[in-house]
């Protein structure tokens, strides 16, 4: 099949544009007839070219699609036609051509699950498992209710990530900056008056002449290192298993961050854990499909580990107490819902825990990060006046005597 970049016109005319596969050009006008849109005009496109063009479906997207097709089913519309009442009301051009593409493959005999698992880049295996089970027990409102509760839930977990890291990056790049300028232009404008007015120059003084003469002299190292470097890391953790591991493993130590980013990972798991496994799935399922949701080879080595001792005859308890990814308290917790039935419950308990203690911890580097940036920019400076300054006493001492 080819990709086709199309121009189509909607029932209210308005002009569409995207891309489609298609076997040719019957079959092009087809699927956008089904989608209920008059083509215009098109042409192939290359794959590299289609790398550029498309247009990811984003996770705000996805919360539309499940809360929709909640409210539809659960009021007892068909699938076929909520599918259908929702590609019409879609604006993202992406997630309409999806949506187009479940209906013809649940109208050739498909099951929904089955057609999401064609579009991996939009339905993880997680997504498409609770669909599946969803449609096993005859819950697919309540799995799409639960997956648009849990959605939301990882978007405001995502946006606390964020914040925990663009914050430390941004006051960063603010310190960086004003000691590049002070290094770049003030401190040499001052280091002639400095010379001229003769005598030995305290060691301070003679230390930031000489960083101050590096950043001159190769300022466009120091800019490039930094990128050179993090471009060179990122390829390695790509391309390296070993260092993928390495890498992971020293996010989940950084101080501060670390215990941080290992709190917002396992709150994700055990949210997700507790909706696949209320939703009919398997333990061992559940703890197969969390290892793509933690995305860190670490934890992700500790669920297989957890996974093949629960396998091999031992609770879940036992499990993760053995591998030590979860804290006492949150093992305690486990073992208490695993003995009384409610394990999701109980898991959902430790989302919740973990949840709570993110937003704190968050609250609390950021009220650190303030004076320590603080401090460290006080510090540079108060160096540049007394390396300046102290000079300019001494011979002014010196003229009085």
């Amino acid at each position: 099949m080819s990709i086709y970049a199309y121009q189509a016109m909607d029932a209210g005319g308005k002009l569409i544009r995207g891309h489609i596969d298609a076997s040719n050009l019957s079959d092009l006008e087809l699927r956008l007839k089904r989608m209920e849109l008059d083509l215009i005009d098109c042409k192939i496109l290359e794959r590299r070219a289609l790398f550029f063009r498309k247009r990811r479906v984003k996770r705000s997207d996805l919360i539309n699609f499940c809360f929709y097709i909640e409210q539809l089913s659960g009021a007892g519309v068909p699938m076929l036609e909520a599918l259908a009442d929702l590609r019409d009301s879609l604006d993202h051009p992406r997630l309409r051509e999806i949506v187009a593409d479940l209906i013809e493959n649940i109208e050739g005999g498909l099951q929904l699950s089955q057609a999401m698992a064609k579009h991996p880049d939009t339905f993880d295996p997680t997504f498409v498992s609770l669909v599946m089970a969803g449609e096993q027990s005859g819950k697919i409102a309540e799995v799409f209710l639960n997956l648009t509760e849990t959605l939301k839930w990882e978007d405001e977990l995502a946006s606390q990530t964020k914040k925990l890291l663009m914050y430390p990056a941004f006051v960063g790049t603010i310190v960086f900056g004003v000691t590049f300028f002070l290094m770049i232009y003030l401190v040499p404008q001052l280091v002639g008056f400095i010379k001229n007015m003769g005598g030995t120059l305290p060691f301070h003084t003679r230390a930031l002449i000489f960083v101050s003469g590096i950043f001159v002299k190769y300022w466009y190292l120091i800019l490039a290192i930094p990128v050179l470097a993090r471009v060179g890391l990122a390829i390695l953790v790509r391309t390296n298993p070993r260092a993928r591991y390495k890498a992971d493993d020293v996010k989940l130590r950084v101080w501060m961050i670390g215990p941080i980013l290992r709190k917002i990972i396992l709150a994700r798991f055990a949210n997700f854990f507790a909706l696949m496994y209320a939703s009919g799935i398997t333990i061992l399922d559940c703890i197969k499909l969390s290892e793509r949701i933690v995305s860190n080879k670490v934890l992700e080595g500790g669920l297989k580990r957890a996974g093949q001792l629960i396998s091999e005859g031992q609770s879940v308890t036992a499990g993760f107490e053995a591998v030590g990814i979860f804290p006492p308290l949150v093992v305690r917790m486990l073992k208490v819902g695993e003995s009384t039935g409610s394990l999701d419950k109980a898991l959902r308990n430790v989302s919740y825990f973990y949840n709570r203690d993110v937003k704190e911890s968050i609250e609390k580097v950021q009220t650190m990060i303030e004076p320590i940036m603080t401090v460290i920019l006080g510090t540079i400076l108060g160096w540049i006046m007394l390396s300046v300054l102290g000079p300019i006493y001494d011979t002014i001492s010196k003229i009085k005597m």
